[in-house]
């Protein structure tokens, strides 16, 4: 019988479980050059001042939708050691998603609210709410603020919201900005000078069969090992599941989990081909000829086409 619970705490496990890669050390040397160190050369939660008039500098991190980028910052921000105990004994950073609606005035909300502010009046002015997230940063201890899915805050007010993000890195109450988001973040910034010469850029490079395929198949044998399953793959596996994903990183990996999951939701003592093109189908939504996992031609497909016309033969199943 399928133990249904056991595999629950399987992939809870699988899920929770951050892969460590080259990305994570360059964003922590993103994140450190913008942190003081003390005497003893140890990093503290207090930003470097660029300029006699107090400026900070900030990190964009960039890269499509699925590539990871917000699981490397929060985990560098969460593990980071400088960082967890602030001048008030509690974490010196602070990360919000953009809300929606996305306006100046709900983002300055949203980050009043996740800091914890009480009491927030729906009729606060923008201006007033701005004001208060410096205060109120610096009273917490906060030196390093994130906001994540930035590219959607500049739908409305993009002058302003660039204004504001200009404001929180001067001054003596001024912090570290990181801005997480698609490329369409990176040509919003580089369109004020002002703001962009504020902002060093991590772009996250796609993954590659011939520079990660080696690391990324050692990956799925470490998650086959530890949900007790044999890996029954082709030898071009890692190459499909790339190109399926977008050549994006965290869409691999999510792939990889939901097909490790199918095997062990069918009872399955082995991973497969046919696991990966379950767990896509259902995400996908494509006919078998569509199928990366499946077909020979699996290159010529076009994950992000509406296509109903057939592809090529459909390969054999594997067993």
């Amino acid at each position: 019988m399928i133990d249904h619970a056991k595999n629950a705490r399987i992939m809870l496990s699988l899920r929770t479980r951050h892969v460590t890669g080259p990305r994570d050390a360059e964003f922590r040397s993103h994140l450190e050059r913008l942190l003081r160190r003390d005497d003893a050369g140890n990093l503290a939660a207090e930003a470097v001042r660029y300029s006699a008039t107090g400026e900070t500098r900030g990190i964009l991190v960039v890269d499509g939708p699925g590539g990871g980028k917000s699981t490397t910052v929060a985990h560098q921000l969460a593990t980071l050691p400088a960082l967890q105990v602030g001048s008030q004994g509690t974490p010196a950073w602070l990360g919000v998603s953009v809300p929606s609606p996305a306006t100046l005035k709900s983002m300055g909300c949203e980050i009043l609210r996740h800091s914890g502010y009480p009491n927030l009046s729906d009729r606060r002015e923008v201006w007033s709410i701005w004001d208060q997230i410096r205060s109120r940063l610096k009273m917490l201890g906060v030196c390093v603020l994130w906001i994540d899915e930035a590219h959607d805050l500049f739908c409305k007010d993009r002058a302003m919201i660039l204004r504001a993000l200009k404001s929180l890195m001067q001054g003596d109450e001024a912090v570290i900005v990181i801005l997480s988001g698609t490329e369409q973040l990176h040509e919003i910034i580089r369109s004020d000078p002002q703001v962009q010469r504020r902002f060093s850029t991590m772009q996250l490079r796609p993954v590659c069969a011939a520079t990660d395929g080696e690391d990324f198949h050692d990956l799925i044998e470490a998650y086959c090992a530890q949900a007790d399953l044999r890996s029954h793959l082709s030898a071009d596996l890692v190459a499909r599941l790339f190109h399926a994903s977008r050549y994006r990183f965290g869409r691999s990996i999510e792939t990889a989990l939901n097909a490790i999951e199918a095997a062990l939701g069918s009872g399955d003592d082995g991973l497969t081909n046919d696991h990966f093109a379950q767990a896509w189908a259902m995400l996908e939504g494509c006919a078998p000829g569509r199928n990366v996992f499946l077909v020979d031609d699996w290159s010529s497909i076009d994950p992000d086409r509406d296509d109903s016309e057939p592809m090529v033969r459909q390969r054999g199943r594997r067993h």
